[in-house]
């Protein structure tokens, strides 16, 4: 069976038992389930299932002859009228979801709680960024709390710049300790306004909105991103009393 062939259909949406059936039928022509079964490699427990989601699609079609079912495959260019089909409910449903979403917002907001979501890897990591500025209101600050160190420094910097886009278009508060005097990011964010402790501070945090996010760089990056307001509420009181006896 041309793995060509077989690609292609794949591309086009049909499984591989689909597009291994329907390659087996372009090649028999007309038949019943027994040499599709043997043409195909389909077990002969699956095959009634694959040929009647392709009659579904219009792709195959049957005759009875002896009380036996005989499929055909339907000319190859019905699969352009397949794709066509498919591109008209596709259409469908991005304008049924278009009306959707202002409702399910608002649904959204009314039922908004506390919650959890982990976000692994750098990746990850510029997602969950996306997710806690996501509904940003112009008045909320962006402030943080941020312990340089030079087993990840380096690591944590070039993310930082990468994420340059998101983080530019708040407006930016945070607190380093004094090793993050080092850091890169710290002293050529111009956008940011931060300061420095030359004691303990809890780690590295940051909050906007009702979100706070626990960043860790140990390892593989890993952040946490917990809707509160409760807790954010406490972070910005303990942020503000620490913010008043940092150094520039």
């Amino acid at each position: 069976m041309a793995s060509e062939q077989l690609y292609n259909l794949l591309k086009i949406g049909l499984t591989e038992g689909e597009a291994r059936t329907y390659i087996a039928l372009i090649e028999l022509g007309n038949s019943t389930a027994g040499p599709i079964v043997k043409k195909s490699g389909i077990a002969y427990s699956n095959i009634y299932d694959v040929l009647n989601r392709l009659i579904e699609k219009g792709i195959v079609s049957f005759i009875i002859k002896d009380k036996t079912r005989h499929y055909q495959a339907v000319s190859p260019s019905n699969l352009l009228l397949y794709i066509e089909k498919k591109e008209k409910e596709l259409s469908g449903q991005k304008e049924a979801l278009k009306k959707a979403i202002p409702e399910l917002k608002k649904l959204q907001e009314i039922t908004s709680k506390e919650e959890a979501e982990v976000f692994i890897g750098e990746k990850g990591l510029r997602t969950c960024y996306e997710k806690m500025f996501e509904n940003k209101k112009p008045e909320d600050e962006h402030l943080f709390f941020y312990i340089h160190e030079e087993s990840y420094g380096k690591k944590a910097d070039l993310f930082y710049f990468s994420i340059k886009d998101i983080l530019k278009k708040n407006s930016i508060r945070g607190i380093s300790n004094e090793y993050g005097r080092k850091s890169n990011w710290n002293r050529s964010a111009t956008y940011a306004k931060i300061r420095y402790a030359n004691f303990p501070i809890p780690g590295n945090m940051e909050v906007c909105g009702d979100n706070l996010l626990l960043t860790s760089w140990t390892g593989q990056a890993m952040g946490v991103l917990i809707h509160s307001k409760e807790l954010t509420d406490d972070f910005r009181r303990y942020f503000e009393s620490v913010w008043k006896i940092a150094k520039k």
